[in-house]
Parts: structure tokens; sequence; C-alpha cells
């Protein structure tokens, strides 16, 4: 198994507030989580895939509830700087919810000979879930890491984890923790069931 992690939006808009407020609690909380998924991942040789917001603000998803946010070129659609970057990761900028939609993840991933994903951050009920959605239909197996991913509250994590925990495409879609994940990679055991 060759794999990739790929962080999903773990940009500066999407953590900054209060720190009295439960959400901006709840993806700083991820933090440590990915990092060490990430630092471990790296030792196994996989590769790490930074997919963060870069929006226009002019941009459709603005038409409806969003507000402008992560919009190319500012600060807010900056890789937080918790994360350390190596030369070796990819950064991916992405104008909608999917890592896939029209990048060049798909074309990167296979030129890289990688055939498994995991994906982690943030909102497991929009761009965590499309960016598995994305990546079974782009043919790679899919890892959805239950304990480096949140949604607005916990409920609606919970909620998502329990929709892909059970899904017609296990064992090519699956859940499991970033100790888990990390196992069978290293194990090269990704599609046991």
């Amino acid at each position: 198994m060759k794999f990739a992690v790929i962080v999903v939006d773990m940009h500066k808009d999407a953590l900054k507030g209060s720190p009295d407020n439960l959400l901006v609690q709840q993806r700083r909380a991820l933090i440590p989580r990915i990092k060490f998924l990430v630092d471990e991942a790296r030792k196994l040789n996989g590769v790490i895939v930074f997919a963060l917001d870069s929006y226009f603000e002019k941009d459709f998803l603005f038409k409806g509830k969003l507000r402008p946010f992560a919009i190319r070129g500012t600060r807010g659609a900056e890789l937080i700087d918790e994360f350390e970057v190596h030369s070796e990761d990819i950064n991916l900028p992405k104008r909608r919810f999917s890592a896939f939609f029209r990048t060049d993840l798909d074309i990167t991933l296979r030129t890289l000979d990688l055939d498994t994903i995991a994906v982690a951050g943030i909102n497991t009920d929009v761009c965590v879930f499309s960016t598995a959605i994305d990546g079974i239909c782009n043919d790679f197996n899919v890892v959805v890491i239950s304990d480096c991913a949140a949604a607005r509250n916990p409920e609606i994590h919970e909620k998502m984890i329990s929709i892909l925990s059970d899904t017609s495409t296990y064992p090519l879609l699956r859940v499991r923790t970033a100790e888990e994940f990390l196992v069978e990679a290293k194990e090269n055991r990704i599609l046991e069931v």
C-alpha cells in the first residue's frame, strides 16, 4: 500500500475566533491529533497533502449562507502555523468542498503510484465527506480518520462517522482512528477486513 494523508481545510480562517467558542475549541483540539497522524505517516513514507479552501471574494458559494472566508491571497487561506510543511508535501488550493474537484490531485496521486488516501480535517459532513466520496469515485481506497476530523458540532461528526462506517463501499471506504490506520499502513494490510 502506498498512501497519502489529505489534511482538509486546516487554514487560518477555519480556526479564527474566540478561544471560548466551542467550534474553535473543537477544531483546535484536532491539531495535535492531525500532527501526530502527519508525523507518523511521514515515517512510513506517506505523502502529505494540505488541501485548503481558496476562494474568490465573489465566489458562487457565498451567495448562500456562507460568508466570505479563506479568500485566495489572504492570510486566512493559509495553512495554520502549527503545521510544519516539508518540501515534499503537496499544497493544494481548492475552490470547492472536495480536494479532487477540478484540481490535479487525482493525476498527482497516480503519478506518485499511490492507491490509498487517508482523509482528516474539517468539516466531517462537508469537505472531509466530499473528498472521501470523490476518492472512491477516482478509484482510491479511502480511510476517513475519525479522531482527526470534526464538524460544526460533535453530534453531526458522530452521525457522519456512523454513515461512513456503514456504506456499501466497505472495505474500499473505511473509518479508522489514526492509530488503527497507522498500524495497518505499517503492516501494509489496508484492505484486510
